[in-house]
This record gives C-alpha cells, structure tokens and sequence, in this order.
C-alpha cells in the first residue's frame, strides 16, 4: 500500500489528502485533528510506515519546524513541499520560471525553506494565490470584504486548490526540483473582483487608494509585489494542465 504522510493538513494539504486517498493512498499526518506535531513519537512512526512525505508548513519565526524536528527521520525517496512564488520576490509585472533567482523577497525564511527542501532532493511546489471552495473572491465580495485598489499595472497570478492537488499527483513520478503551479491568465486583482461581483449579482465595491483602503499590513505587502509566473516547466515536465485555467472558470465552479 502508497502511504503519504503529510506535515500540515490544512486548507490546501486536506484537498491534497482527499484527491490521494481517491487514487488509493494511504494518508496520515499532523494538524487538523489528527496527529499533533509535537507528538515525536506518534510522527515519528508515521514516517518510518510512509512511503512519501509532504510538507505544507510554513516557515516560523524564521525556521522550518519540520526540518528542525524531523529533518533526521526525512529519509524518504519522495519528498515534497509547498513552497511560495513569493520566493522571487518582486519582478515589476516580468514573468518568472523556476530558473529565476529566490531570496529577494520579504519572505527570506520561505526562500531559505524552498533551498533546504530541493537540497535534500524534494519536489518543491512554488505557489501563487490560492483559492477554492469557501476561500475566494466570492467570498469576500459577499462577505462585503472585497476591496478594488486603484493600482495599475499591478499583476499576479493564482491557482485553484484543487489543481495543486492533481500537480502533486502528477508529480509522484516526476524529477526532483522546483515546479511553479498557477494558472494560465496572471491579471490584477481587480478583475479578479469584478468577475466575483458579476456572478454574485452584487455591485462592485469602489476603486480606492491603498491609504484609503486602510488594509492589514499582511494585505498591504501583498500588492508591493508584481509578477507574473510561469507554469510552463510543470506542462512540460509534469504534463500538467489546470482543470481551471483562468479565474473566471475558476469563480463559476465556485458559484
């Protein structure tokens, strides 16, 4: 029996678990009720009954606790981790592939993470904004938490929940290194919210100034980055294809 042992089950790592246990996986692993972190011994045999590892946990206070925990008992022959595409830091609108530079950014512990995990021979998963069910733009435009920032120009990319579930799965056999999973149409978060508001029947919410808009300092260092990123190694590679290509297919399976 395939057993997965996944360090984080969270949002994106619990849509993960449920698409591997489809394809006839075996699955445990830490948070969301299951086995707590700090439980060594119970991890601990986790990973030595596992046959592939996954990491969704971010860095803290500046270590990967994965690492500094367990990093001894990660022996496997498939290691995986879902790293950010926020490790490139800001590339002024440019697109980006996993050939490009890390570590400039404001998430330097995530670049160093990102480094460590491809250094022990992991498929590490560069991630955009990620949303799905219960987490999008519709959402927030009817939870009236949408905002439209009057910043032109100002471009990222996205990727549906459920297409980092089949690029994992489609990276089970893959090469080791850096895959960068998004979707096909990088744009501004604007249009983004305008397609939420039009299928949500609601108006849109006014253009404001990022002073104005009077945003979380975690939301505000969201838009002080602009760039546009590649999917085409994990086409090519992996023969992945998002199932939700742009944000509109994406919001109107959502609705």
């Amino acid at each position: 029996m395939k057993r997965l042992f996944i360090f984080g089950l969270g949002y994106t790592a619990s849509v993960i678990a449920r698409a591997m246990r489809e394809e006839g996986w075996m699955v445990a692993g830490t948070g969301g009720g299951n086995i707590p972190f700090e439980d060594e011994d119970k991890v601990r045999e986790g990973l030595a009954t596992a046959s592939h590892v996954l990491s969704s946990v971010p860095p803290a206070e500046g270590v990967d606790p994965v690492l500094a925990r367990y990093g001894d008992a990660l022996k496997h022959d498939w290691l995986g981790y879902l790293s950010s595409t926020g490790v490139y830091g800001d590339t002024a609108g440019a697109w980006v592939d996993e050939t490009a530079p890390t570590g400039g950014g404001r998430r330097s512990a995530r670049a160093e993470a990102d480094a460590e995990w491809l250094r022990r021979g992991a498929r590490v998963f560069r991630l955009p904004g990620i949303y799905g069910p219960g987490r999008s733009a519709l959402d927030r435009v009817r939870e009236g938490k949408a905002h439209r920032i009057d910043l032109p120009g100002q471009v990222f990319s996205r990727v549906h929940v459920e297409d980092i579930a089949y690029g994992v799965i489609a990276a089970l056999d893959a090469p080791v290194g850096a895959y960068n999973l998004g979707d096909d149409l990088p744009c501004g978060q604007n249009a983004v919210i305008e397609e939420a508001c039009r299928l949500a029947g609601v108006a849109q919410p006014p253009l404001l100034s990022l002073d104005e808009a009077a945003l979380s300092p975690a939301a505000r260092a969201f838009y002080a980055e602009n760039r546009r990123i590649s999917n085409g190694k994990a086409k090519r590679v992996l023969g992945w294809r998002p199932r939700y290509p742009t944000y509109r297919e994406g919001l109107r399976s959502l609705v």
